[in-house]
C-alpha cells in the first residue's frame, strides 16, 4: 500500500479534573512514511509522551481521545475502535516502549514468558520457536548470552538491561510502527548508539516507520528525518531535522537549541528559557509561549495561524529569519 503508514488529523485528547476540563494534546496533526523516523521534542510536560499514548489506545478515564481526532494505520481508523480489536494490533502493528521499563515488564514472570506471551498474542507459534525469536531480539539490543538470560527475571537486570529488554519486546513482532518514548535516558552513551543504529537499521531495512519522543536534542538530530517541536500541547515547528534544528522559526525552538550545554561558552552561565512551562489547566490567551518570549507583543493575545511553507510549518505570530543561527 502506498501512502503514509500513519496519518494522523486533530490529534485531541482530555482529561476532565475538578479544575475543569485539561486539553494535554491540542489538534495534533502529522503524517509519517514507511521507514522514516519522527522526532517529537519539547520540555517535560509539553505532551509528548501523551501523544504516544493517544495514539497507540493506552488513554483511560478521566481522559480520552476526542471522536473528532483521526489516526490511520495502514489505511485503518484506530480512533473509536473497540478493545479487542486495538489489542490485536498493539504489539503486532504499533508498538511503544515506555520511559519506564518497569511499566513494561512483570517482576513476577521471567523474561523468556513475557516475551513469549507477546508473541503468543499474535503468532502460533511452538515454545522453541518463542524462545529462539526471542533470544534473537534480545541479542539485537546487545543483551549477551540472550538464550540463558530468557531464564532471568528482571530484578537480575540493571535498569540499562531492563531497557533494552523492553526495546527487544516491542520489535518482536516486526511492527510497522514503534512509538520510543525516551528510550535510551537510562542507558550509558556506549549502550545508546548502540541501540541507535540498531532501531535506525530496523527503519532501513524493515521498513519500521518510529516517533522518536525525547528532549535530547543532539539524539534527534542523529536519527529523525524530521522533526516536530511541541509546547502546551501544540506542535508549535516541524520540517526536516538539519533545517529545522540548524534555521528554527520558532523562539521556543530557538530556545531549546540554545540552552544545549555544548552551546555554552566555558565559564558562563548556560543559557535557559526563562519562566516556566504554562499549567495546561490555566493556559494564557493567544500563544502560550508568550509570557516567555522575548519576541511577544500584543499580537500574541490571538492564537497564532498556523504556516506552512514547502516541507516546514510553525505556528508563530514573529517567526524568526531564515538566516539568523
Amino acid at each position: 500500500m502506498t501512502g503514509p503508514i500513519l496519518r494522523v488529523r486533530d490529534l485531541t485528547t482530555r482529561f476532565r479534573s475538578r479544575a475543569g476540563t485539561v486539553t494535554v494534546v491540542d489538534g495534533v496533526s502529522f503524517t509519517l512514511d514507511r521507514g522514516e523516523v519522527l522526532g517529537l521534542v519539547g520540555e517535560s510536560g509539553s505532551g509528548k509522551s501523551m501523544t504516544g499514548f493517544s495514539l497507540i489506545g493506552l488513554v483511560d478515564e478521566p481522559g480520552r481521545v476526542e471522536p473528532t481526532a483521526s489516526v490511520e494505520l495502514d489505511g485503518r481508523e484506530l480512533v473509536g475502535l473497540a478493545e479487542p480489536e486495538m489489542r490485536a494490533l498493539r504489539g503486532r502493528r504499533i508498538s511503544m516502549v515506555f520511559q519506564d521499563p518497569m511499566m513494561t515488564l512483570n517482576p513476577v514472570l521471567s523474561i523468556g514468558d513475557q516475551m513469549g506471551l507477546v508473541i503468543a498474542a499474535h503468532h502460533r507459534m511452538s515454545r522453541a520457536d518463542m524462545a529462539t525469536r526471542a533470544a534473537e531480539a534480545l541479542t539485537r539490543v546487545g543483551i549477551p548470552e540472550a538464550r540463558a538470560r530468557l531464564d532471568a527475571y528482571p530484578h537480575q537486570f540493571s535498569g540499562g538491561m531492563r531497557q533494552r529488554v523492553a526495546i527487544a519486546i516491542a520489535i518482536l513482532n516486526h511492527p510497522a510502527v514503534i512509538i520510543a518514548d525516551e528510550p535510551t535516558t537510562a542507558l550509558d552513551v556506549s549502550i545508546q548508539a548502540q541501540i541507535l543504529v540498531e532501531l535506525q537499521r530496523l527503519a532501513r531495512e524493515d521498513g519500521t516507520a518510529m516517533i522518536w519522543i525525547s528532549h535530547d536534542l543532539a539524539t534527534v538530530s542523529t536519527v529523525a528525518d524530521r522533526v516536530a517541536v511541541m509546547y502546551a500541547g501544540r506542535i508549535v515547528e516541524h520540517g526536516p531535522t538539519t533545517a529545522v534544528l540548524s534555521r528554527p522559526r520558532h523562539p521556543y525552538t530557538r530556545g531549546l537549541l540554545d540552552s544545549l550545554p555544548s552551546r555554552g561558552e566555558p565559564g558562563h552561565d548556560l543559557a535557559q528559557i526563562p519562566g516556566a512551562p504554562p499549567s495546561l489547566a490555566a493556559l494564557p490567551p493567544g500563544c502560550a509561549f508568550a509570557p516567555r518570549c522575548g519576541h511577544a507583543d500584543a499580537a500574541c493575545g490571538v492564537a497564532p495561524p498556523a504556516t506552512e511553507v514547502g516541507p516546514r510549518g510553525w505556528r508563530c505570530h514573529h517567526p524568526l529569519e531564515e538566516a539568523r543561527r
